[in-house]
């Protein structure tokens, strides 16, 4: 059967006001799945946090604890510098002073990483810096140079590096060793299933990087390595800064870097929006005084420059360092000194830190002293006791005397004596950190074990006597282990617990 005719309706006639109603929804039905479709690119652009991350200088002294939260309230450190050891090139050491391994035990390097992770926070390492060679500088072959590499990302299980890249570790031929390196670590931590982010730490004048920081970017460009940016040194601008405030020096500097980035991409097939281009961005000040005399970075530039980071969004600001974040104090004579200690202009403690820890949109960014336990941390912490067998140094007793800088294990944890103490349980709730004489350095390690002494044979040296004086070059023995005398002393207990080898005039001898 066919279907019946349709009955034919009469025609509307549309007015222009209706025809442009129509229109309106129309177009709006279109560009809605548009304009959504925007705003989710823009909201995964952002994935990456703006944040604070301080250099330490490791190997300074007095030594700066990062891990304590009543020193630092930052969640993530840049801590430097790896360098080539001395006496083999392709050795990574912590400013040529300490291996790896002797990092860990010299100024308990690897226990204050755990602590800080503990807190919630992050350390991310950083080769090169101003003094000494970067491995790619002294290490020639390309394989060796990536295992270096490659074993200090393994001994802190690092997530993040930093290339502080100046003099002669920007030459051609070391920065494409450099880069063939990173590329090779960086797909063998992709292998493994680990993202390894990798920062370019670079010297800038007032137009931006100098040649030799970008043959160092577009070296690691060209060899594929993923950058997560590129930071700028805005410090010692030396003449061409002359009779220009540091802030605006900083913004033309920063605003070049900006426009060298995206030039840099582009040669490699990248474009990068207005936007990602600051997204690849840094900057790190050298608070207070500069090397250049008459450069200092006061904390009005910190705040001018922290507005000019958050209106571009940088991905990150740094400082050098969080060593030097305090005044010098009324017995540093001559401000115009650069000290690794103090920053040569009037401040209260941590101010500059304190500020620009607010450039964030990372809540986890400043970290607290309470947080769950690194995966490091021994399996033992579980148990009821601590373990002498596993525990690096004398378990606490409420019936012992600790002199100051002695160290012990108490539920599972190392603690540093700040005065002489007895009967104070070190993890004792107070009011204030300074109500309790214990500092909590860090969590007690999987593997570790007591530390050795060496042992002398029986009479190999006079016993040591507490009323005697002794001289540098004297030898005794106490308690089976030998020991020489580093300077004139009386009284001081050969082999008593100190952070710092320095800080006892005696020196273990090894076994006779």
């Amino acid at each position: 059967m066919s279907a019946p005719e349709p009955v034919a309706e009469p025609r509307r006639r549309l007015s222009w006001l209706r025809i442009l109603l129509v229109l309106v929804v129309a177009g709006g039905a279109i560009a809605a799945p548009f304009a959504l479709r925007t705003v989710r690119h823009k909201l995964g652009a952002a994935v990456q946090a703006s944040s604070f991350a301080p250099y330490v200088d490791v190997t300074a002294t007095p030594q700066y604890a990062f891990e304590d939260p009543a020193v630092s309230s930052a969640g993530s450190v840049v801590l430097g510098f790896v360098v080539s050891s001395t006496s083999v090139a392709c050795q990574p050491s912590w400013g040529t002073f300490y291996s790896l391994s002797t990092a860990a035990t010299g100024i308990d390097l690897d226990r204050r990483i755990a602590r800080l992770r503990q807190r919630g926070g992050e350390v991310t390492v950083s080769f090169g810096g101003a003094s000494n060679s970067e491995l790619a500088a002294a290490c020639t072959d390309e394989t060796k140079l990536a295992a270096a590499y490659q074993s200090v990302i393994d001994h802190y299980s690092l997530t993040s590096v930093d290339f502080d890249i100046e003099d002669a570790g920007a030459s051609s031929a070391v920065a494409v060793r450099r880069a063939t390196a990173m590329r090779a670590v960086q797909q063998a931590e992709a292998a493994a299933g680990r993202q390894l982010s990798v920062w370019l730490t670079l010297p800038v004048g007032q137009t931006g990087l100098t040649s030799a920081g970008i043959t160092v970017l577009n070296a690691m460009l060209a060899a594929k390595v993923s950058i997560a940016g590129v930071n700028a040194l805005i410090m010692d601008y030396g003449t061409s800064g002359s009779g220009r405030s540091m802030a605006s020096l900083n913004e033309s500097a920063l605003t070049a870097l900006a426009g060298q980035v995206a030039t840099a991409y582009a040669t490699v097939g990248t474009v990068l929006t207005t936007e990602s281009r600051w997204r690849h961005v840094a900057a790190t000040p050298m608070i207070g005084q500069n090397d250049t005399a008459d450069e200092r970075f006061e904390l009005s530039d910190a705040q001018a420059l922290l507005t000019f980071a958050r209106e571009h969004q940088l991905r990150q600001l740094s400082m050098w360092s969080a060593n030097r974040d305090k005044s010098c104090g009324v017995n540093y004579a001559d401000t115009t000194v650069v000290s690794d200690s103090c920053s040569g202009i009037s401040q209260s403690k941590s101010a500059f830190g304190t500020l620009f820890n607010t450039f964030t949109d990372d809540p986890a960014a400043s970290v607290s002293a309470s947080a769950s336990a690194p995966t490091s941390v021994t399996a033992s912490a579980t148990a009821a006791s601590d373990d002498p067998s596993t525990s690096p140094y004398p378990i606490w007793s409420a019936l012992t005397a600790y002199a100051k800088n002695s160290k012990v294990v108490w539920h599972h944890n190392v603690y540093l004596a700040k005065w002489w103490t007895e009967g104070d349980t070190p993890d004792s709730p107070v009011t204030t950190e300074s109500d309790t004489p214990w500092t909590l350095v860090g969590p007690v390690l999987a593997g570790e074990t007591p530390v050795a002494t060496a042992i002398a044979s029986a009479g190999a040296y006079a016993t040591w006597i507490p009323t005697h004086t002794y001289v540098s070059g004297d030898r005794v023995q106490y308690q089976g282990v030998a020991y020489q005398a580093k300077w004139w002393t009386v009284g001081d207990q050969p082999g008593a617990e100190v952070s710092d080898a320095s800080d006892t005039p005696w020196e273990a001898l090894s076994t006779s």
